[in-house]
């Protein structure tokens, strides 16, 4: 997402994304028919151009086919679909590069309540695009939104494709705006008991109104996030994959070439390295964070007391410095108004 998440965000936000999506049918956007999802792959595609083109979310499915799903709120058809072509010519690139084969890519745009009717192919002569639309327009996202609030607020766990539901909402038709909508859900989603669950739908509200949700919203959402206990949960996680990941190539080790190993235990390190740095600072944030919330804490109380005890006496008593103590005192004198 464009606004200057950081790094590790991203990383949290992609892995909430994969548990969400892992093994769920896509029967939700009404596509029946479609093989499962397998996996959350990664949705930047550079090419051999001084750009980079990312799509808005790319998976594997059970068939080994690749499903790009975009979001839109325009009836550019033509713009967009050549927009398509062109993230899947990156992909063919990729996986071509990677594998020597070709993946079969299916795209599923999903429109928000903006777009009333959507045309679905491209026609270019010998190249041909196609694609499965999905309007959101004619869902009933006031509906949906009030039976899942009661099932929240009466504390029933939702069902995976109300989870998907959810995430939604606010791309549907409803009476309010589009970023109130957001903020709604995402107000309903810090609501739910299930943690985990909270970030799945948080994660991937934030995703699917990428191109729409208002970018200062949005950062608080994701300091939300850092300072939320879930977070300590999935850095655990983070903690138990390395574990994990170092186990394997030990034992990977026996079995490939010495070149091999060591490329493998440089990316690994890599990886390791990345992770702690990232954990490091988070943690850091954190204590900074509380740090200053306890220092604004002792200055409402040394203001609270300036009238009551000597400055050194509120000093002592706050942790606060004489000085900045008197500081606040001429402060508060300055502040007051002249004597008439």
């Amino acid at each position: 997402m464009p606004g200057g998440i950081s790094h590790h965000a991203k990383d949290i936000l992609f892995k909430s994304l994969s548990a969400l999506y892992q093994n769920q049918a896509l029967d939700v956007y009404g596509l029946h028919g479609l093989p499962r999802i397998k996996a959350l792959l990664p949705n930047e595609f550079p090419s051999v151009r001084a750009d980079e083109r990312r799509a808005d979310t790319v998976f594997l499915l059970e068939d080994d086919s690749i499903l790009l799903l975009e979001y839109e709120s325009n009836e550019r058809f033509l713009d967009n679909h050549l927009k398509y072509l062109d993230y899947a010519c990156r992909i063919l690139h990729t996986y071509y590069q990677q594998e020597k084969r070709i993946r079969p890519i299916r795209i599923v745009v999903i429109y928000t309540s903006d777009v009333t009717s959507a045309r679905e192919q491209l026609d270019a002569g010998d190249v041909f695009l196609s694609s499965k639309a999905v309007l959101l327009g004619e869902f009933n996202g006031d509906a949906i939104f009030h039976a899942i609030e009661e099932k929240v607020h009466n504390g029933e766990p939702l069902t995976p494709e109300e989870t998907m539901k959810l995430i939604l909402v606010p791309l549907m038709h409803t009476r309010f705006d589009r970023q109130t909508m957001i903020e709604k859900t995402i107000e309903l989603a810090k609501a739910i008991g299930d943690e985990p669950k909270q970030l799945h739908i948080i994660a991937g509200v934030l995703t699917a109104t990428d191109k729409f949700i208002d970018r200062s919203y949005a950062e608080k959402v994701k300091e939300w996030i850092k300072m939320n206990k879930v977070f300590r949960l999935l850095v655990e996680e983070l903690e138990q994959e390395r574990e994990e990941m170092l186990k394997k190539v030990m034992q990977e080790k026996e079995q490939a070439v010495q070149r091999a190993i060591q490329e493998k235990e440089q990316a690994v390190q890599r990886v390791i390295q990345e992770k702690e740095q990232a954990v490091q600072r988070v943690m850091q944030e954190k204590e900074q964070a509380i740090k200053q919330t306890e220092k604004r804490k002792a200055i409402e109380i040394a203001k609270n007391l300036l009238d009551v005890l000597p400055i050194h006496e509120i000093a002592k008593r706050t942790g606060l410095t004489v000085a900045e103590v008197a500081d606040l005192a001429k402060e508060m004198d300055n502040d007051q108004p002249p004597i008439q």
